[in-house]
């Protein structure tokens, strides 16, 4: 090969900041980016379309089980949300509307997922790989979120199905359900939707249920006219229902994560709600938990209870442990005939596939270095892995409020580690101590202890393979923002470039691209990445 051919092999566009995910996450991080002045990022997504979790699940019912209001960034706020709890449709709308209010379009690179990301230490930058070619970044903020990942069991047989089989994220819209004989696999967030949403029109459908929830009535209604009309002439008043919402379940913190055993009468509310809509003793049996409420997170829906004491609707209190042909059984040794197997299993949370794509200083992945349990400092960065944040990290999950309350803080954050960046000067990086990012989980953990999360009797995806919560904040939502405020540098090491190799190499100026966000190659200044 040609000198001058590998020479242009180890060209690549350089940014400032990388963004991973296109969802609140990272759409949140590039709205905070540019106002704080930093126009040279873009945001890389694998898909065809902004939304992330609300893009991707689009399964029948799907809704938000937090109030519209509470569920939206408090620098965009929507006067205009249809209903107290809005249907994805109009989450994924409101996403795309903050992409074109912020003017983020330009900076989105769609169809464009990256299958490596590599710590470089002679030019203290991120080397990413991509679907559509190579890049570099100082800082890479990964925001691909928990739920991103579907996880489907290993049952015996499946390959061997001949009927259609779907994750609930991976919905298949052309496969028509009515009269069909559909397994719904679980009975978390999901599956308690889809299972009014399709049990008028299928033929029958068999619920596999290994662990029954413990679920609320959903006060939910639409929001009037008039209520919509007050908000767009007062936006005070749209400030002050979020301040509400987020206030009583400020409250609520308290009872899940010191007094559990308050969780009491909680339950008896939830028993009540059971008793209304079912009658047959031995499906109120089935369906009602032995493990204490908020254990696993407490579900929201009039409808769910209804549709259970249907007559085409089969409740197994059992999981799906094995698949003969089209005859699908459950570990008690129930067995159906069906046409569909539709899985409502949940996500790769503890063992997020991006980490696997994360090479470290060491040369490892992030995923080998979290192989006793995800760490991170703050929930945002780990141990080894310098200007690598992540959005939605280990403890930064929350078992009843807005997951957006969260994003905010670590936004806070990630504001505050672009400023000691620009104070440190030159190349520079930022790499979370050892010491630091363990001090931080051993707290968390130690708190985690008293909570109804690990003392409330159940087995949720919140743990680990070890059995250990690295999902969860053990606290309020105010305490969380208070933490991530500002970053302490005494946590981190500052890496530098030695002196001959500390100017800064040329970059692309904004970031930007010819196209808006069509995954379609980018123009602009070339950088040389070492080793390449």
């Amino acid at each position: 090969m040609a000198e001058h051919e590998r020479a242009r092999e180890r060209e690549h566009e350089h940014v400032r900041v990388a963004v991973i995910g296109s969802g609140f996450g990272g759409l949140g991080a590039a709205v905070r980016l540019r106002r704080e002045g930093i126009t040279d990022f873009v945001v890389l997504e694998r898909s065809c379309a902004v939304g992330g979790t609300w893009r991707d699940n689009s399964y029948p019912g799907c809704a938000c089980d937090v109030p519209s209001h509470l569920y939206s960034f408090s620098f965009a706020p929507n006067p205009d949300w249809p209903r107290t709890f809005s249907g994805q449709e109009h989450i994924r709308e409101y996403l795309e509307r903050v992409a074109d209010t912020f003017r983020l379009r330009s900076h989105i690179r769609l169809n464009t997922e990256v299958t490596q990301l590599r710590w470089d230490a002679e030019q203290l930058w991120w080397v990413i790989e991509t679907s559509n070619g190579t890049l570099t970044a100082d800082v890479v903020v990964s925001a691909t979120g928990p739920l991103s990942d579907p996880k489907l069991p290993d049952i015996p047989g499946l390959d061997t199905f001949e009927g259609k089989v779907f994750h609930s994220a991976r919905w298949d819209h052309d496969y028509d359900l009515r009269g069909k004989r559909v397994a719904m696999v679980g009975t978390g967030a999901s599956a308690i939707q889809i299972v009014p949403a399709i049990q008028r029109e299928v033929g029958r459908l068999t619920l596999f249920q290994r662990t029954p929830p413990w679920v609320m009535p959903r006060m939910d209604r639409a929001i009037s006219k008039a209520e919509r009309w007050v908000h767009r002439q007062l936006p005070f008043t749209t400030q002050a229902r979020r301040g509400i919402l987020w206030g009583i379940r400020e409250l609520q913190v308290q009872a899940f994560t010191k007094r559990p055993n308050e969780l009491g009468a909680v339950e008896q509310l939830a028993k009540r709600n059971i008793h209304r809509a079912v009658k047959d003793p031995a499906l109120r049996a089935k369906l009602t938990p032995t493990y204490r409420i908020g254990c696993k997170r407490i579900l929201l829906s009039n409808t769910y209870y209804p549709a259970l004491a249907r007559p085409n609707v089969d409740v197994v209190a059992s999981g799906l442990s094995e698949v003969r042909g089209n005859t699908v059984v459950a570990a008690d040794g129930t067995e159906a005939e069906v046409d569909a197997i539709i899985f409502g299993t949940g996500f790769h949370v503890t063992d997020m596939p991006i980490a696997d794509r994360v090479v470290g200083a060491d040369g490892g992945t992030m995923m080998e270095s979290w192989e006793d349990g995800m760490k991170s400092l703050r929930g945002a960065t780990a141990a080894g892995f310098p200007n690598f944040m992540t959005i939605i990290g280990p403890n930064t999950g929350l078992g009843n409020s807005s997951m957006i309350l969260m994003i905010e803080s670590q936004l806070n954050y990630l504001a505050d580690y672009m400023r000691q960046l620009d104070v440190l000067g030159g190349r520079a990086a930022l790499a979370a101590r050892t010491g630091a990012v363990q001090a931080w989980n051993d707290k968390v953990q130690r708190r985690m202890e008293r909570t109804v999360w690990n003392t409330g009797g159940c087995n949720s995806w919140y743990l680990d393979a070890n059995g250990v919560n690295t999902t969860i904040w053990p606290g309020t939502t105010t305490e969380f923002r208070k933490a991530t405020r500002q970053v302490d540098l005494a946590e981190y090491e500052v890496l530098r470039l030695p002196k001959a190799d500390a100017v800064p190499k040329p970059r692309t100026g904004t970031g930007t691209a010819t196209g808006k966000g069509n995954g379609k190659a980018r123009t602009g200044k070339k950088v040389e990445v070492a080793g390449a």
